[in-house]
């Protein structure tokens, strides 16, 4: 805890540069939220552009009140 689930169009991410993503959302998440490093999990799930509506369907709009961060975009 905290686990962080990043959803996104796919990017062709090599290696290091998830890994540098990894690193640098786990460093936020130690300083805002007090967290030991070793408790922090990331994961990063490409998710193809005519699948987003499900994603938007399920995860977002039912959300949107209690989002801290609202897209600036609807479906």
């Amino acid at each position: 805890m905290p686990h962080v689930d990043i959803k996104c169009f796919p990017r062709d991410l090599n290696e290091e540069q998830k890994t540098a993503l990894a690193t640098e959302i786990t460093a936020v998440i130690v300083r805002h939220l007090q967290s030991k490093e070793r408790s922090v999990s990331v994961a990063l799930n490409e998710i193809e552009p005519d699948d987003w509506k499900m994603v938007w369907d399920a995860e977002i709009a039912p959300q949107m009140d209690s989002l801290i961060k609202k897209p600036g975009y609807s479906m």
